[in-house]
């Protein structure tokens, strides 16, 4: 892993975030920040990819399913240079490729168009088969929210990878418990191994855990798809704003800005 203070790391991309909803006045702030820290993480350490030729045939696949968390994704993507500053600051602004979801015929990296929840698995399903009738090594991995897991769309997908062995398919579920407020009868973990997934439980926030559950996941073209559910915090990182209440689309104003930057130093 590489050796870099991530806690730092990643408050200056909360930082960002919150910037660029105050700039473009649009986001999901608590969205983001509650998958940062695995997409972080993602693009640091397990991701190949090339930024230059995003199409790079040998290039790992990932598509973030939940696309309204859409900022974690855009902030790495320009960390990483396949976007620039002034794609950032174009967020959401007329003649910007950023957007309130990813769009995928715009944005240099975006696998999939998302926003419309519970299609992303079946994306990665089509382009995980696609992979394995080819005889490439390609992983694909895919990131869900747990409140899109009540899609019956992934339902169906998850038994298709499945049953076709598709054991180069990882699944990130960001089980921030929103989908609970609703279903509060949710066991996320035993309905991906009901339908047969490996299952690994990590926490969403602690880049150790992470790495021990990719080291345990063996992608290979004939096996078993994995899933990881991971414990996370709606809105982490700032405590005002945790949680599943009026802040999930919420635009700060100038006294709640000053106060969330004053909260990520």
């Amino acid at each position: 892993m590489t050796n870099i203070n991530n806690k730092t790391l990643n408050k200056d991309l909360r930082r960002k975030i919150v910037d660029m909803v105050i700039e473009g006045q649009d986001g999901h702030i608590p969205s983001a920040f509650s998958i940062l820290d695995l997409i972080t993480f993602l693009y640091r350490d397990i991701l190949k990819f090339n930024s230059k030729n995003p199409e790079w045939l040998e290039r790992d696949y990932f598509i973030l399913s939940k696309g309204h968390g859409c900022l974690a994704l855009y902030v790495n993507l320009h960390r990483h240079g396949f976007i620039t500053d002034n794609d950032i600051q174009m967020f959401c602004k007329q003649g910007g490729i950023l957007g309130e979801h990813p769009d995928r015929t715009k944005i240099p990296g975006a696998e999939a168009s998302t926003g419309s929840l519970g299609h992303g698995l079946s994306f990665s399903v089509g382009i995980a088969l696609g992979l394995k009738i080819q005889g490439k090594n390609n992983r694909m991995i895919t990131l869900l929210g747990d409140g899109e897991c009540q899609e019956g769309t992934v339902w169906e997908a998850a038994n298709v990878a499945r049953n076709r062995r598709l054991g180069n398919l990882c699944a990130i579920v960001d089980w921030n418990k929103s989908g609970m407020t609703l279903m509060p009868e949710d066991d996320m973990p035993k309905k991906w191994a009901a339908f047969g997934w490996n299952v690994e439980i990590i926490d969403g926030h602690n880049e150790k855990e992470m790495a021990q559950a990719f080291e345990r996941i063996e992608f290979k073209n004939d096996g078993i798809p994995s899933v990881i559910i991971a414990n996370t915090i709606k809105g982490k990182g700032v405590p005002f704003i945790e949680g599943h209440g009026k802040w999930h689309h919420r635009i700060p104003n100038q006294e709640e800005y000053k106060k969330i930057m004053g909260t990520l130093v």
